[in-house]
C-alpha cells in the first residue's frame, strides 16, 4: 500500500513539474531573450510559485505557526488558481499559434504592386542621380545603367515566431489573471442568497412556509477570517430565517487559531435556533473542540441526534470522515425511534450520505461539501464523485438539496460555481 501511494505521489509530482516546465517555456523562454532581466524574473516566479504553494498546503498539516500559514496562504493558493487557468489558456493558444503565423505570412506576401514598383525604382533613381552629378560639366552625357533592383528587407524587429509567442503568452496571462481576479472577488465579497421552495408531503399546514437558512463550507482559515464570518452572519440575518443549519466544513484550523474568527456566529438571530453538524474538515481540525466551541457560541450541535421542531423533525449525523476517528454517523441513533408520520429533515455534510437517508425514510436531506466544483473544470470531477453536485434532486421518496457553500477551500477563488446561502422554504401540500 505504501509503495502504491509512493508511485502515485511521484507520478503526480512528475506531471505537476512537466506542466510548470511547459508554462515556463511558453511564457518565459519563448518570449524573453536569454540573459535578460525579464527571463530571470520569470524563471524566479515559476520556481518560487510552486514552492510557496506546496508550503501553503503542507503548513497547516505540519503544525506550522498560524502566522506562517497566513503568510504562505495568499501567494501559494492564488498561484495554484492562476497556474491552472494559465495552463488552460496556453493549451488553447496552441491552436491559435499556427493560425496567427499563417495570417502574418499572408500579410507579408500580399504587398501592393505600386509599393513594389516604388521599392524597385528607388535604387535606380539614386544611382542615376549620383552618376549624373559626377559627370556634370562634361560635353557629352553619360548614360549610366543602374544596378539590378534589390529586394527590400523587412524592418528590424522581433521575429515572427517571437511576436506570436508574445501575443499568445500575453493573452494567456491576461485571461488567467482576469479569471482568477473575478473569481476571488466573488468569494471575498461574500455569498449571495438563493431561495428555494421544497414541498414535503408530510409537512402539516401549520408549518407551511417554514424557512431554513442553509450555509455550508465557510472554511475559515488563514485567508477567510472574522470579517468573512461577519459578512456571512449579516447575510443570514437579513433573510430573517426561522432556523439556521450550518452543514459542516466551518473551519480549516484549530480553535486556538480560529476561535476569534468564528465569534460572529454568536450573532445569528432565528426563531427556532441555529444547528450544526460536522464536515470532513472539522475532523482535520479537532472536531471535538469545535463542537464544544460552537455550542459556546449559541449553536446546537446535532451529533447523531434529533430535535422536534413545530411540524417536523430535524436530525443531524456526523460526517462519514468521523469513522476514522471513532465518531462516524449513526443513523439509527438519529432517526431510529422517531414517529414516521412526521416529516424528517436531515443535516448531513456529504451528498453521498443520501442512500442511508433514503433507507431511514428521510423526507429532505440538506448537504454541502461539493462547493459546486468551486473552479471549472473541477466541476466535472466533483460531478462524477457526488450523486448531486448542486441543487435539488429526488432519490425515491427523499429529496436532496446540495448548497455550493459560502466560502472556498484552498484558493479563495470560484469559477463557474458561485457561493451561496440558500433559504429553503418548506411547503405543505395541505396548504
Amino acid at each position: 500500500m505504501v509503495v502504491v501511494f509512493a508511485v502515485v505521489a511521484l507520478a503526480v509530482l512528475a506531471a505537476f513539474a512537466a506542466l510548470h516546465w511547459y508554462a515556463w517555456r511558453r511564457m518565459v523562454r519563448d518570449t524573453a531573450a536569454r540573459g535578460s532581466v525579464a527571463r530571470r524574473v520569470g524563471t524566479v516566479v515559476f520556481v518560487a510559485g510552486p514552492l510557496v504553494m506546496v508550503g501553503a498546503f503542507v503548513g497547516g498539516r505540519a503544525g506550522a505557526p498560524f502566522w506562517l500559514e497566513r503568510v504562505l496562504a495568499w501567494p501559494g493558493y492564488l498561484w495554484l488558481a492562476l497556474f491552472l487557468y494559465l495552463v488552460l489558456a496556453l493549451a488553447a493558444g496552441e491552436f491559435v499559434r499556427p493560425l496567427l503565423r499563417r495570417w502574418l505570412a499572408r500579410g507579408d506576401a500580399e504587398v501592393p504592386a505600386e509599393r513594389a514598383d516604388v521599392r524597385a525604382a528607388e535604387p535606380v533613381a539614386e544611382a542615376v542621380g549620383a552618376r549624373t552629378a559626377e559627370s556634370a560639366g562634361t560635353r557629352e552625357p553619360v548614360l549610366v545603367q543602374g544596378p539590378e533592383p534589390q529586394p527590400t528587407r523587412t524592418a528590424v524587429g522581433p521575429s515572427r515566431r517571437l511576436f506570436v509567442s508574445r501575443v499568445v503568452g500575453g493573452a494567456a496571462a491576461a485571461v488567467a489573471a482576469g479569471t482568477v481576479g473575478y473569481g476571488a472577488y466573488g468569494v471575498l465579497s461574500g455569498p449571495k442568497v438563493k431561495r428555494l421552495t421544497v414541498p414535503l408531503a408530510k409537512l402539516p399546514r401549520a408549518a407551511h412556509g417554514f424557512r431554513i437558512a442553509v450555509v455550508s463550507d465557510i472554511h475559515l482559515g488563514p485567508i477567510l477570517g472574522r470579517g468573512f464570518t461577519q459578512r456571512v452572519v449579516d447575510t443570514i440575518n437579513a433573510t430573517q430565517p426561522d432556523l439556521v443549519a450550518v452543514v459542516g466544513d466551518l473551519v480549516d484550523g484549530s480553535v486556538e487559531d480560529l476561535g476569534p474568527a468564528a465569534e460572529p456566529l454568536a450573532q445569528l438571530r432565528t426563531r427556532h435556533g441555529s444547528y450544526f453538524v460536522t464536515g470532513n474538515h472539522e475532523y482535520f481540525s479537532g472536531a471535538e473542540q469545535w463542537v464544544d466551541h460552537v455550542r459556546e457560541l449559541g449553536l446546537t450541535p446535532l451529533e447523531n441526534a434529533r430535535v422536534e421542531i413545530d411540524g417536523f423533525d430535524l436530525a443531524g449525523v456526523n460526517d462519514i470522515s468521523g469513522d476514522s476517528y471513532g465518531d462516524g454517523p449513526d443513523y439509527a441513533k438519529a432517526l431510529g425511534d422517531r414517529d414516521t408520520a412526521r416529516a424528517a429533515v436531515l443535516l448531513a455534510h456529504q451528498p453521498v450520505m443520501i442512500h442511508e437517508a433514503v433507507e431511514h425514510g428521510v423526507d429532505l436531506q440538506l448537504s454541502g461539501h461539493t462547493h459546486g466544483g468551486q473552479m471549472w473544470p473541477g466541476t466535472l470531477i466533483a460531478d462524477m464523485a457526488n450523486p448531486t453536485l448542486a441543487g435539488l434532486e429526488r432519490y425515491g421518496d427523499t429529496q436532496l438539496y446540495v448548497t455550493r457553500g459560502a466560502g472556498a477551500w484552498g484558493p479563495p477563488v470560484r469559477v463557474g460555481a458561485p457561493s451561496d446561502i440558500t433559504v429553503v422554504e418548506l411547503a405543505s401540500k395541505q396548504a
